[in-house]
């Protein structure tokens, strides 16, 4: 039988709909639970019932020489977002290894990422209840005699978006199906929220720092290492959109990636350097390497699911360094932009290196043009509000309300622009591929074959192409960690083999994928059958000829393909309008705290900054 796009098509949403409503009310109950117990001791708390809490925050506050309701929040922010990221990255490797998931309980990742969140959740909230005193002269009154600190208010609102995510999302499966992809947008909410939530830490630290003024005893090492690692945390949370890119199963054009790169280095270097004084930078980017490398080591080695490899960032921390010791960094909003504008282009080129020598797809020469006109703009404007940001934990001035509103604004256009840009592509109409397959050894019982690909037009594609592959995946972790990547070798014009023997049944959806510029396509080689959506086995006959489709719709066969494009937008609108929301909300934070004239003593707190 031929593979046709109705045979790839989702015919019914049994299984990908949405999690059981047993584990609905499952979860909802457990979380108002959780959620009693923690507004009863923070009541407690404000009405001096309990004082356990207040020991707790003073020990950690002596350790870490910091006020109590910086010290005790941050270490609780510290271990949620370690958690959550660890989850994350399992729970991506999970669906690229087994595909769906059988219920939101049945994934054990789900557990680490839910547990991280509310983590970070909670401790802006203990950030908010602790202090009986006001917490310096940026905080928000609660009540006549109630201050929270603004870093506090700003990780808890961070945390309830990225919570947000959770029942959303849950919302989003049962009208639209269950995309198995990184870039959902309800997902983008759980990991955005939790991303952004290193500012707002790092805002709560700077406000403890004002609070103990110049006479507080001098960070020793440890307190220094934290303070690094926070930045390493910004970075890593700045680089989780690339995720995709690094299990190597991206689902949209390449040229997002050298974008996501810029930014996230251009956001967290430039704040770090600033902050934290020369070297800071290179430190931050080692600290990364360092936490994202024992998290890939206890994914892939450890529990045995699909390896990542992560950027290293390491060329887009010396060219920050390098801008900084020129005169710029006395104008820290120019120094974040030509910085931005070095790590994209310099930064990139330098990570290029990694990424052809490591990634599963290395970057072509074809994708610099369009990838600088991405990244640059992106890169400068982050660059400049990564300064600002710097700026607003070093007790800087900012620039004018018009100006700094101004390059948020931009920036958000810039980076929705280039997001625009990205998403086009096409597919190539009246266009085949013919396989021919050839029977290979079997391998734990599955069967493998070597392919011979034909395109019809032979020019349907260009002479460098991004990517002309097979990807297989969601084969059970027992056979290949569950995923399969082999690039093939051009032989003619049109005419591809395969260069090692490809999985054809089991569980596995083994597709060719063709990625060539705005170009975006695949063929079905072997999809298996998948009765919990109504699925139809696509088999991998001796002989076919199959069309090109749309990749997503064999990358996300549990998408309903039947919702109407209204109702889709307006999803994406909700979803739009949270992530603004947070982004107001942090840009609020900045403004408020800088907008707070230091006293006398603090303002000697400044000059490290050009250190």
């Amino acid at each position: 039988m031929t593979g046709t796009a109705p045979e790839i098509s989702i015919l019914a949403q049994d299984e990908g709909g949405g999690a059981a409503l047993n584990e609905i009310i499952g979860l909802t109950a457990a979380a108002g639970v959780v959620t009693l117990v923690l507004l009863w001791i923070g009541w407690m708390h404000r009405q001096h019932k309990i004082t356990w809490l207040t020991s707790l925050a003073d020990w950690s506050g002596r350790r870490f020489k910091r006020p109590s309701w910086v010290a005790l929040p941050v270490a609780m922010f510290t271990a949620s977002i370690i958690c959550a990221l660890f989850g994350f990255i399992w729970d991506v490797s999970l669906h690229i290894g087994n595909g769906r998931d059988d219920g939101a309980l049945a994934n054990p990742a789900h557990y680490f990422i839910l547990i991280g969140l509310f983590g970070i959740f909670v401790a802006g909230c203990t950030a908010v209840v602790l202090p009986f005193d006001r917490p310096g002269p940026a905080a928000v009154r609660i009540t006549d005699d109630w201050y929270a600190p603004v870093g506090g208010v700003v990780m808890a609102g961070c945390g309830l978006y990225a919570l947000l995510g959770f029942p959303l999302d849950d919302v989003w499966h049962r009208i639209f199906g269950q995309d198995v992809t990184l870039w959902g947008p309800t997902h983008l909410m759980m990991i955005g929220g939790a991303g952004f939530s290193t500012l707002a830490a790092a805002y709560l630290e700077y406000e403890g720092k004002r609070a103990v003024g110049p006479d507080a005893p001098r960070d020793g090492i440890g307190l220094k290492f934290v303070l690094y690692l926070a930045f390493a945390g910004v970075l890593i949370g700045a680089s989780v959109y690339q995720i995709e890119f690094d299990f190597g199963v991206p689902q949209f054009r390449q040229v997002f990636q050298p974008m996501l790169i810029a930014a996230a280095a251009a956001l967290a270097l430039v704040m770090a350097r600033i902050f934290l004084g020369r070297g800071a930078a290179l430190i931050a980017a080692l600290i990364a390497i360092g936490l994202r490398g024992i998290v890939a080591f206890l994914v892939a080695p450890v529990l045995d699911a699909p390896v990542n490899w992560f950027p290293l960032y390491l060329g887009a921390a010396i060219v920050v360094e390098l801008v900084a010791l020129t005169p710029l960094l006395k104008r820290p909003v120019l120094f974040g932009a030509v910085a931005g504008l070095g790590i994209a282009t310099v930064g990139l080129w330098l990570e290029s290196l990694w990424i052809n020598a490591v990634y599963h797809y290395p970057w072509p020469t074809s994708i610099w043009p369009e990838a600088l006109a991405m990244s640059i703009p992106v890169a400068v404007l982050v660059g400049a509000c990564g300064a600002m940001a710097g700026m607003v934990i070093t007790g800087q001035r900012l620039p004018r309300r018009a100006i700094g509103v101004g390059l948020v604004v931009l920036t958000i256009l810039a980076i929705g622009g280039a997001a625009a840009n990205g998403l086009r592509y096409s597919t190539p109409q009246n266009s085949t591929a013919s396989v021919t397959l050839t029977e290979a050894p079997a391998v734990d019982g599955q069967r493998f074959v070597t392919a011979d690909v034909r395109f019809n037009p032979p020019d349907v594609i260009s002479d460098d192409p991004n990517w002309v592959s097979v990807l297989g995946w969601q084969g059970g972790l027992e056979n290949e960690r569950g995923q399969f990547i082999d690039h093939l070798e051009k032989v003619g014009d049109g005419h591809y083999v395969s260069t090692q023997p490809l999985p054809v049944s089991g569980t596995w959806k083994t597709l060719l994928r063709v990625h060539d510029g705005k170009t975006l396509t695949a063929v079905p080689i072997f999809l298996a059958g998948d009765p919990g959506i109504g699925a139809q086995e696509v088999p991998a006959e001796a002989q076919f000829t199959r069309p090109f489709v749309s990749e997503i719709t064999i990358l996300q066969r549990e998408r309903s393909p039947d919702i109407p494009q209204s109702l889709w937008l307006i999803g994406c609108l909700v979803v739009l309008v949270c992530t603004l929301a947070m982004i107001a909300g942090i840009t609020w934070g900045g403004g408020r705290i800088n907008n707070c004239e230091p006293s006398g003593s603090e303002a000697e707190l400044q000059p490290s900054a050009q250190a």
